[in-house]
């Protein structure tokens, strides 16, 4: 083979190469378009995810589309009762819970949490007639509403309220106002929320919030740990390039503390 020859062999067994490398990453690359990550939620839990103009929005929406982009994964949003995400992750149903959801020691022995991205408290939320109950020392006697599932309804119970339980937490919302309830006990930030969107009218929180021991997290299942590193991953890129404090301010109106 003369140096004309070897030249144009070697020159098409590199375009060879090339167009195999293309292809790879091509079919690598639409493969992982395909991927779905379900994410479960209780979508009545302003500003973290709620329902506006038959479309979810909030801040975990949000925050689970960017971390979705990140891994290069569509999101699908699978909406359920709040006590239901657990076993629905255990079970398969969804592959991760993004849903305001504290990252207790008792959750952790179930499901695996990802890096904190929120730290909360609880408040008393009462009528604004209401002259007894001047916060969590005050519930003892009274009827308070919590929803089912959460910290807000071992708080109620371990100040000696009578606790109703409820799904949605709008519910709570209706029972305190229509007076079937003394009282609500809900995340601190989601009772802001509402307050600041015109129940401030009728409703007023009670006394000093109660701040929760544990951060709030997504979870995943205990099965998957490299689906917990690439969230962790997502989750940290989130942060470096100013994504999560961009969706912070828009969702709080304050910029992040250090979570």
């Amino acid at each position: 083979m003369n140096k004309k020859s070897l030249a144009i062999a070697v020159a098409a067994m590199a375009t060879v190469a090339f167009t195999a490398g293309c292809g790879s990453s091509a079919e690598k690359a639409a493969a992982n378009a395909d991927k779905t990550l379900v994410v479960g939620m209780e979508p009545t839990f302003p500003p973290f995810e709620f329902t506006e103009d038959d479309k979810y929005v909030g801040f975990d929406i949000d925050y689970a589309q960017a971390i979705c982009d990140k891994m290069g994964v569509k999101m699908e949003i699978k909406s359920m009762g709040f006590d239901a995400l657990i076993p629905a992750l255990k079970s398969g149903q969804i592959d991760m819970i993004a849903s305001g959801m504290d990252a207790t020691p008792e959750r952790a022995k179930q499901v695996a949490f990802t890096n904190t991205y929120f730290h909360d408290g609880y408040s008393v939320v009462v009528r604004k007639d209401n002259n007894t109950i001047h916060g969590f020392d005050d519930l003892s006697g009274h009827i308070a509403g919590s929803q089912v599932g959460t910290k807000g309804v071992d708080l109620a119970q371990s100040h000696g309220a009578e606790v109703k339980q409820y799904d949605a937490n709008s519910q709570g919302w209706m029972e305190l106002n229509s007076g079937t309830c003394d009282a609500v006990v809900i995340n601190t930030s989601v009772a802001l929320y509402y307050l600041k969107q015109g129940g401030d009218k009728d409703l007023k929180i009670a006394g000093e919030p109660q701040l929760a021991p544990d951060g709030i997290a997504m979870a995943v299942s205990k099965d998957k740990p490299e689906q917990l590193e690439k969230v962790n991953s997502a989750i940290q890129e989130l942060k470096s390039d100013g994504t999560y404090a961009a969706l912070y301010k828009k969702w709080f109106g304050v910029e992040p503390r250090d979570n």
